[in-house]
């Protein structure tokens, strides 16, 4: 079997990504967003070094990115995250390799923490984020609608082993 390609997030790309991306908003339990953004928009807002793609026999499988939290000079080491796997391909152990890149590439910009929002529905990404040795540090209620209806955000955050 031919090992997985881990690899920079290329603009070309991003008709797979964002395909996966909207399989997720589809599902309705990955993100509060309900459309896409453009890749400009979408690629504006991510930080270069800290994009990644799972690719499995030349097709984008998954992907993972982080964007600051705060442009304030003291928070330029946190950083939020996103990671999405294509539906047909969970459960393949993709995720946790694409998480493990990004804290390898944020440990080696002297990034100390990595933090995502998780709907507590979510199971599968609340059990991948804490193998991958991030803690939940907390549950926003109602944090804000989807189609309607209140949503509660798993807070987690995943601390750098760089820092003492």
């Amino acid at each position: 079997r031919r090992l997985m390609e881990l690899r920079e997030l290329r603009e070309e790309d991003w008709p797979a990504v964002r395909e996966i991306f909207e399989q997720g908003i589809a599902g309705r339990n990955a993100t509060f967003e309900t459309e896409a953004p453009s890749w400009d928009a979408w690629d504006r807002s991510q930080l270069d070094g800290h994009r990644w793609v799972a690719v499995e026999g030349g097709r984008v499988v998954g992907w993972v990115a982080a964007h600051p939290v705060s442009l304030r000079p003291c928070y330029r080491g946190v950083v939020e995250h996103s990671v999405y796997v294509d539906d047909a391909w969970q459960g393949r152990g993709i995720g946790r390799v694409l998480l493990e890149r990004l804290a390898e590439s944020t440990e080696q910009d002297g990034i100390w923490t990595i933090q995502t929002g998780v709907f507590p529905e979510n199971e599968a990404s609340l059990a991948l984020h804490e193998k991958c040795g991030f803690r939940v540090v907390g549950t926003q209620e109602k944090l804000g609608k989807l189609d309607g209806v209140w949503r509660d955000v798993v807070v987690l955050e995943r601390r750098s082993s760089a820092i003492s």
